[in-house]
Order: structure tokens, then C-alpha cells, then sequence
């Protein structure tokens, strides 16, 4: 695999004095690019490898011990083709795993400043602050947007702000720790997707597992606990997708379920509308077409763009120089005697991991 684009050792001059650098090396939030900012993956990115075993560990043992023992079993290469057809998928599965986990899932750009707003209202000490909300109108409802201290701007709705990367997110799902990334807007389709394939795949998995056992059994005529003797692989993979499915499986019918009525896992556990007052639900066909059949919008922020270097930002390596981590640099030292400010981030929501 190759590595990361070295670090400018050239400087190029904006009007004769400013350094400029790629946009995702001042980065603000705690996001690990890749490939000089071509892919962007959350804080926990080493999680992706973890789940990669745990798809292609047993995918090797089912190769090895039940494919290729079908493969000498069947005739008219019935064997040869579940093989094929299990290689296939399972790097399908893998390939929405990386579109899952490397894309920008709809970050909204922070603001230098914040906004200009007319009614200001007063906190401790008289210190005027922008309004923590205000109402937007979402299809005849209501609704109500909170402002983000941390990226000094009025969320869009459905956007919240991810504790874990410290990005705004659009139509923000959830932050899940298996692929390291948060999901939302622009790779809500390629998660449902992945979690879908991989349920697939397990049932694949079992069901000639199952076969295979079956096979044994007829071939020498014994109980089904002595085929599961003869092949301990194939039990083992039962065992395993058996559990998989239970947790694969059922993140599926659940957003299978947050789809038909277009929600999201964070709206369908802080938000509760009923089926008349929710602004996004369009009917069920209407929210599965604009799930899986819009066009999915381009990213907000263009990582490679060339901006001036910022003073405090520094980018650094994660692990090797395949990885390179535009955390947000720590607060300038404290002068002797003060004690340290703490953003204000009313806004941020710890939420919890899928």
C-alpha cells in the first residue's frame, strides 16, 4: 500500500507572505485523512480493522473447509460457483464497507465568525450571545435549530454536532465504532448497505454450512451430531454467523423500520413524531425512493484546496505515514496565574455508539 503524500517541505507564497497548505492539514476537527485528504475517516479508524477480520477471517474458513470439500462434492461445477459467488460478495461487502468509512458523511464547514443576528439576547454579566435556537418552517412544521458554538453557526435541520469528530453532520444518524465514521447524509446508503450485504452473507455462510453437514450425514449414514464432529469448521461458522445475525440482522429490520418513516437512529431516540406532525415522512415509498434513489450531494468542503497556514494547526502522523491526523491543536499555554477556557459547545450531544 502506498504512503501518504509527504509533507510539503516547499512553501508556497500567497501575496508574497503566507504559507498555503492543503485544507485538511488546518482541518478543526478530529477527523484521520488518507491519501493527502482524498479519503477522511473518523478519530477511530483503527476500528475498520478490526471489523475487516472479523468479515474475512471466517470468510477464508469457510473458502478452505467447506467451499472447497462442496467443490469435490458437487457436479456441473455447482461447487466452483458457490465459491465464486462468495468471493464476490464478500468483497462487495468490504467495498461498502471502505465507501462507508472513507467519505465525508456530510460535515457541515465551520464559520470563521459568527453569524450576524439581529435579536441578541443577554447571558451572565451582560454579555450579549446569539440565541441558542430559532424556527424554521420544514413543510408547514415548526422546527426548531440549535446554534453550534464550537462551529459558529445554526445547524441545518436534521444536522447535529458528533462529540466524537467534532463536526456539525448532516441528517447525522449516528457515529458508529465498527466503521469508524459517522454517518449521515452521504453515506447513510452505503451503511444500510453494508449491514445488509453482511447480513446476506452470514446467511449464505450458514446455509451451506448447513449443507455440507447434511451432505456428511447422507455419505455415512450417521446422526447429525457425529457430521458436526467430522467438520468442526463448519459448526464453528454456524455458531459464529448464528450471532452475527443477531446483531447485523437486527440493525437491518431496524433501519429498514427508520427508512419506511425517514428518521434517523438519533431523531427515533430524542425526537418522538407522530405520523402527522413529522416534516420529513413522505410515505413509505417516497422515503425509501429518496434514500436509495436520489442523487447523493457533493461534499461541502474540498479537503485538497489550497488555504493559508494557520498558525496553531499542525498535522502529524497516526501509526505510519499512511495516516495523518488534523486533530485540533490544544489551547494556547496558559499565562501564570489563569486557568483554562473551556469552548462553550451547548450544542454538542454526546451521543451514544451503534
Amino acid at each position: 500500500m502506498s504512503s501518504l503524500h509527504p509533507i510539503e517541505s516547499h512553501s508556497d507564497i500567497v501575496n508574497g507572505a503566507e504559507e498555503v497548505v492543503r485544507a485538511y492539514r488546518t482541518w478543526k476537527g478530529s477527523n484521520i485523512f488518507c491519501l493527502g485528504g482524498r479519503l477522511i475517516f473518523g478519530p477511530d479508524a483503527r476500528s475498520i480493522f478490526l471489523t475487516m477480520f472479523l468479515i474475512l477471517a471466517p470468510a477464508v474458513i469457510f473458502c478452505v473447509f467447506v467451499a472447497r470439500k462442496l467443490m469435490d462434492q458437487l457436479s456441473n461445477h455447482g461447487g466452483i460457483g458457490i465459491l465464486v459467488v462468495f468471493v464476490v460478495f464478500t468483497a462487495y461487502d468490504l467495498v461498502l464497507l471502505l465507501l462507508t468509512s472513507s467519505r465525508d458523511p456530510g460535515i457541515v464547514p465551520r464559520n470563521s465568525q459568527p453569524p450576524e443576528v439581529e435579536d441578541r439576547i443577554l447571558f451572565m454579566a451582560g454579555v450579549p450571545r446569539i440565541p441558542p435556537t430559532k424556527d424554521v418552517i420544514i413543510n408547514g412544521v415548526t422546527v426548531k435549530v440549535k446554534y453550534c458554538d464550537t462551529c459558529r453557526l445554526y445547524r441545518p435541520p436534521r444536522c447535529s454536532h458528533c462529540s466524537i469528530c467534532d463536526n456539525c453532520v448532516e441528517r447525522f444518524d449516528h457515529h458508529c465504532p465498527w466503521v469508524g465514521q459517522c454517518i449521515g447524509l452521504r453515506n447513510y446508503r452505503f451503511f444500510f448497505m453494508f449491514i445488509f450485504s453482511t447480513t446476506l452473507l452470514c446467511l449464505y455462510v450458514q446455509g451451506f454450512c448447513w449443507l455440507y453437514i447434511v451432505r456428511i450425514m447422507r455419505a455415512e449414514n450417521s446422526l447429525i451430531w457425529r457430521a458436526m464432529i467430522r467438520t468442526p469448521a463448519s459448526l464453528a461458522l454456524i455458531i459464529y454467523t448464528f450471532l452475527c445475525l443477531w446483531f447485523v440482522g437486527g440493525l437491518s429490520i431496524f433501519h429498514l423500520y427508520l427508512i419506511s418513516r425517514n428518521q434517523s437512529t438519533y431523531e427515533n431516540f430524542r425526537y418522538r413524531y407522530n405520523s402527522r406532525a413529522s416534516p420529513y415522512n413522505k410515505g413509505i415509498i417516497g422515503n425509501f425512493m429518496e434514500t436509495f434513489c436520489t442523487s447523493i450531494p457533493p461534499s461541502k468542503n474540498n479537503f485538497r484546496a489550497k488555504v493559508p497556514k494557520l498558525p496553531l494547526p499542525v498535522s502529524h502522523s497516526v501509526g505510519s505515514s499512511f495516516f495523518v491526523n488534523s486533530r485540533r491543536e490544544q489551547e494556547q499555554e496558559q499565562e501564570p496565574g489563569k486557568s483554562k477556557h473551556m469552548e462553550p459547545d451547548t450544542a454538542a450531544e454526546n451521543w451514544h455508539q451503534s
